[in-house]
Parts: C-alpha cells; sequence; structure tokens
C-alpha cells in the first residue's frame, strides 16, 4: 500500500517540487519513498514518485519505482492472488528477484500489456511506463477501492493518488468546485460519483475498472476494461447459493489475509464484518483483534452484538466511547487531509477507529464494505422484491413477513408503504433522503436530476448495482481508504471479489430474500461460524451516530463558529433559516446529514478560500 505520483509531458518539474510531494506522500508510504526521471530530445518528461507502506516483502529490494527492463512501475494496492500468478510465471522459466506483487503486477504487464489486469485479484492504482515506447499506462481497480487524480493541461498530464499530491507537483492551487459542492448540499454523498468531477475545479478522477493510456502524443485515451458479468442462473438452487457464497468468501478472506505484518479487524454490530471476523477465527483458524466503536445513541449503539461476536470468538478486542472531545478540531483537520468535505458522520467516526488501529501498532484492517449493495441488506431491497413477486404465490407470505419481521424497525418513512414500488417502480426520493425539506434552507437548490445506470432490467438487481458503483459504495471506499491511509493503514474488502459479487448477481432474487430476511444467502452461508445472536438479527442499525453525540449545540463557542458571517457556505446556505435550525433539541435522521454536509462543506470552503 503506498502513494503515488507522476507527470508525463512537456515540462521540467523542479526537484523542490518533487521532493515536497514525496513528503506530502509521507502518510500513505512512510516506509521508504523515491521517484524516477526522464528527459528526452523531443522535450518530452516523465517522472514516477512513490512512497512506500510494506506490508508484502518487507525487504528493500521490493522498493520502488521498479524496473524491469522499459518498463518501470509504481503500485498503489495489492494483487491478493499473487501467489497463484507466481506459479504460473515460475512455470513458464520468467527469473523473478523479489518476493512482491509489484514485481508480479510488472511480469504480468510484460506478457499481456493491458489485459494484464484481466488476471489479477485485488484493489490498485497504479502506473507503468515504457521508455523506449514513451507509453504511460494507468489503471484503476474494478471496485475503485484505490484511488486515482488527474491534471491534465496542454502541457501533459499529471496524476495522483491524492489531490494534494497534484497541488504540490504543479505548484498550483486548485480552485474549490462551487457547482459539486453545492449538489453535495443540496443532494448528498449518492449524487456526487456520477461523473469523473471532484470538489476541485480541473480535477478529475479515473471511475472504476479504467484504464488510461497516453503515448508521446499526450492526448489520454480512457478505456473502460470491465463491467461485470449480470446474468440470473434461475437453474441455481437456494443450497447450490449457500454452498458456493460460503465457499467464494471463505476464499476471498483467506487471500486478503495475506500480509507480512499483523492485520485487524474492524467490527461493528452487523452479520458483515461480524462475519468476516469470525471468518478468520473459525476456518483460518487464525488469532485476530477486532476494533468497535460505539456511540450512547440507542439508534446507532451495536454493542450488544459486538460483544456477542468477541464471546464467541474469544479474541482480542477494544472498544471506542464516542465523544464531543475535540470534534471541531478532529474534523478540520480531516477535511484538510481529505482534501474535501467529509461526506457522513461515519466517515468521521471511522477515522477515530483507524487511528486506534494505528495506535496499537497494525498496518492492515478488514472491513465488511459493500455486503449490503451485494446481497440484499437495505430495507428498500425488501420492498423492491416485493415489486417483483406481486403477481406470485409468494407475494403474500412474504409481505405478511414484512409487516411482522421489518415494518416496526423502520425510521424512514418512504418505506412504511409495502406497495411503494408496485404503485411507482420509478419511486427514487429515498435516494436525495430529505431534500425536499433542506432545499427551503438552501439559496440556490441544486436541481434534482436523479439518474441510474441501466446495468439490467430486474430493478432490485439494478438499484443494487447503482448503489455498488455510483452512489453508496464509492462514498465508503473514497474516504475508509483516505481515513485509514492518513494514519498509515491499509484497508481491504473482502466482499469485493471479482468472483463473489459475480456469483452473487447470479443468484435468483427469491433466494436472496426469505423468511422476512434481507441478505439471506449471507446469512446462511455463516450458519454454524457466526454467532447466531448477530446472525438472525434483522435490525439494522448501520455504522453511524447522531450529530448530537458529537456536536454541543448550546455551546456558544459552535454556535459562533459555524455562523460566523464571513465563511464562503452562507453564499449557498440561508444563514438565518440554518440559525433556526440549528436551535432544535432533536434532529431526525435526514436533517443531522444535513446539518453535517453543510458543516462539512463550511470547514472546506474556509481550508480553501
Amino acid at each position: 500500500m503506498c502513494g503515488i505520483a507522476g507527470y508525463f509531458g512537456k515540462r521540467s518539474i523542479s526537484k523542490e517540487s518533487i521532493e515536497r510531494t514525496l513528503q506530502n506522500m509521507r502518510q500513505r508510504g512512510p516506509d521508504f519513498s523515491d521517484y524516477f526521471s526522464k528527459s528526452y530530445q523531443n522535450n518530452l518528461f516523465v517522472y514516477l514518485l512513490h512512497s512506500r507502506l510494506s506490508i508484502i516483502d518487507l525487504h528493500p529490494r521490493s522498493n520502488q519505482p521498479l524496473k524491469i527492463g522499459d518498463d518501470i512501475i509504481i503500485f498503489n494496492g495489492e494483487i491478493y492472488n499473487y501467489l497463484e500468478l507466481k506459479e504460473n510465471l515460475i512455470s513458464n522459466k520468467v527469473n523473478l528477484t523479489t518476493n512482491s506483487d509489484t514485481e508480479i503486477l510488472l511480469q504480468y504487464y510484460k506478457i499481456y500489456k493491458e489485459k494484464c489486469v484481466d488476471y489479477f485479484e485485488g484493489m490498485w492504482s497504479f502506473a507503468i511506463y515504457n521508455i523506449a515506447k514513451q507509453k504511460l499506462f494507468l489503471s484503476r481497480d474494478r471496485f475503485a477501492e484505490k484511488p486515482l487524480y488527474f491534471f491534465q493541461n496542454a502541457n501533459g498530464i499529471f496524476f495522483a493518488s491524492e489531490i494534494k499530491y497534484l497541488s504540490s507537483l504543479t505548484n498550483k492551487n486548485f480552485s474549490p468546485n462551487i457547482n459539486m459542492l453545492n449538489k453535495f448540499i443540496s443532494l448528498g454523498y449518492k449524487s456526487i460519483f456520477k461523473t469523473k468531477d471532484t470538489f476541485f475545479n480541473e480535477v478529475k478522477k479515473l471511475n472504476n475498472a479504467e484504464n488510461l493510456l497516453c503515448d508521446n502524443n499526450l492526448k489520454p485515451n480512457v478505456i473502460k476494461y470491465w463491467k461485470p458479468k449480470i446474468k440470473i442462473d434461475n437453474k441455481l438452487s437456494i443450497n447450490e447459493a449457500i454452498e458456493n457464497t460460503k465457499k467464494l468468501l471463505i476464499d476471498s478472506v483467506r487471500l486478503r489475509m495475506r500480509s507480512d505484518v499483523p492485520l485487524a479487524f474492524c467490527l461493528s454490530g452487523g452479520v458483515d464484518s461480524s462475519g468476516l471476523a469470525s471468518i478468520a477465527t473459525k476456518e483460518l483458524n487464525c488469532k485476530i483483534k477486532t476494533f468497535s466503536i460505539i456511540d450512547s445513541d440507542n439508534r446507532y449503539n451495536e454493542i450488544k452484538n459486538i460483544k456477542s461476536t468477541i464471546l464467541s470468538l474469544g479474541c482480542e478486542s477494544e472498544i471506542i466511547e464516542l465523544s464531543k472531545n475535540n470534534f471541531l478540531e478532529n474534523l478540520k483537520d480531516l477535511i484538510q487531509y481529505h482534501d474535501g468535505p467529509v461526506s457522513t458522520i461515519t466517515q468521521y467516526v471511522h477515522s477515530l477507529l483507524t487511528n486506534s488501529i494505528s495506535k496499537n501498532g497494525y498496518k492492515v484492517a478488514i472491513a465488511g464494505t459493500a455486503a449490503d449493495e451485494i446481497f440484499t441488506g437495505y430495507y428498500d431491497h425488501f420492498l423492491l422484491h416485493l415489486y417483483s413477486i406481486k403477481k406470485s404465490k409468494s407475494f403474500q407470505k412474504n409481505l405478511s413477513y414484512w409487516k411482522e419481521h421489518i415494518l416496526g424497525l423502520l425510521r424512514n418513512p418512504n418505506f412504511q408503504d409495502p406497495d411503494l414500488y408496485i404503485k411507482n417502480p420509478k419511486f427514487r426520493d429515498h435516494i436525495y433522503d430529505g431534500t425536499k425539506e433542506t432545499s427551503k434552507f438552501l439559496l440556490k437548490p441544486f436541481p434534482d436530476n436523479f439518474d441510474e445506470e441501466n446495468f439490467t432490467n430486474n430493478l432490485l438487481s439494478n438499484r443494487r448495482l447503482n448503489e455498488l458503483f455510483y452512489e453508496n459504495t464509492p462514498l465508503i471506499l473514497q474516504q475508509e481508504d483516505l481515513n485509514s491511509m492518513k494514519y498509515s493503514i491499509e484497508n481491504r474488502s473482502p466482499f469485493l471479489d471479482k468472483k463473489l459479487v459475480e456469483f452473487a448477481f447470479s443468484i435468483p432474487e427469491e433466494h436472496l430474500i426469505q423468511n422476512g430476511f434481507g441478505k439471506y444467502i449471507l446469512r446462511e452461508s455463516l450458519k454454524g461460524i457466526l454467532d447466531d445472536n448477530v446472525r438472525l438479527d434483522r435490525e439494522k442499525k448501520g455504522f453511524n451516530a447522531s450529530i448530537n453525540s458529537l456536536l454541543n449545540f448550546n455551546s456558544k463557542e459552535v454556535i459562533n463558529y459555524i455562523l460566523n458571517p464571513s465563511s464562503a457556505i452562507f453564499d449557498l446556505v440561508d444563514r438565518l433559516k440554518f440559525e433556526k435550525l440549528l436551535k432544535n433539541e432533536y434532529f431526525p435522521n435526514h436533517m443531522s446529514k444535513f446539518i453535517f454536509y453543510v458543516l462539512s462543506t463550511k470547514i472546506f470552503l474556509d481550508l480553501n478560500s
């Protein structure tokens, strides 16, 4: 796991800019840093910068940039199946000089060129440059676990793991993207990953499963190299679905536990993270330590399930209690590091968790990201399922399950009607939750142009895929990457395994939701592995917290800070109306989110004005 940055173009970069950038990159890679540079007679220049967080093959021989022949690589990520790929290379008489996945990646590129990514199971952003042919190849992994930003002008292309590296390398301060900020405040975080735009003008991001190719004409060509195979296998039995899910998930955890340094497990009260920790302990016979954080607000407190999992595994654990201490100072620091607003309270809480993991000496953390999107973990998934089976014999039985087990758990009023999608299959108001109410606090509300990618005609599958690639998961992955790398931690997500994801989307819908349970297949695949108190718990609290648990709105100091009239946030938000809002003693979930959006954006603008 590392930081990368580079440039390919018509101008030289000063040594001062390079050294400044490498210094900025130290949090992503504190163990070693170096760079490669070359100039050509045709007035072309290339620079490749790397900072290393040593996870696999700790020996200096695996430091980067790594050169083999005319090809040189800088790599951020992990190729989890590198040992299997290594066997193939050895059988083909390829001479290897390290035990790293970096060398395996580069050797596969030398054989298969841009098609090399088809062989990788992992997470990555990397740059490979061919010195003789003057060709640059950038790639980002299938699920966008590892970030890759770029800035292009007439002189060439700059690229980096974080936007601040682009600033230091270009010696340019990018201006805030007001349109994106207004979109974020108006519609929330689910709106901001539908394009390549970022919170800074001129800075773009490479999206999931994209390669960027650029030769000496300096005209980048972006290519989508993978889309998930979406074909429901109606012949698949429920037992086959359970057994295959179990096998694929155990295999994924096994691969993602490959490390030459200690690993930690993030543990909430849900099935996902608890299931991963249980697999590691009971199926792979590993001694683990878990890290959890809890909120005193009962809406989000999952301590009961957390303790059940810890007790059943007999593992070491650390539980952190959420507090108001230094919230604003911590948030400012986090936003400065993120180069953008911190999008949810959840991600602030997650940063406290990764800080604790780092202080305990760990360099790798395993998390349950994306299980909800893949295996139907959200309450609206049940309603989408009712739509799919509205004419079938099983409809009334499933409706009864919903009324008995789900209705009483719902906090979102949109989901109180079981006929929601039957009446209107295109209903998506909950995606941009509460915008009708929050828009009155805005000077110029962003137009609600909600759109969905059409992956498949199956309504539930299509919703899950949009959540996975454009709404929920991209935000979680982006902010978890930044939170973890701020403390030199590598974050791994076993549910984001290509084989597992594609298999999950082949499972017939009626298997996924059963007996009033979302994630039924996942739950059953963990039977005998995960404690039943957790496995059979239907309530979804989520890894979250209340704004009231973090900020004291009775404090004059807090209010004065938030409402400072000189802040640029009040070019977007009506100050007087927002002041009235803050006087409320309690905020429903959508208003709590909105207040956090405004506060986070205010801090970002104050830092970048």
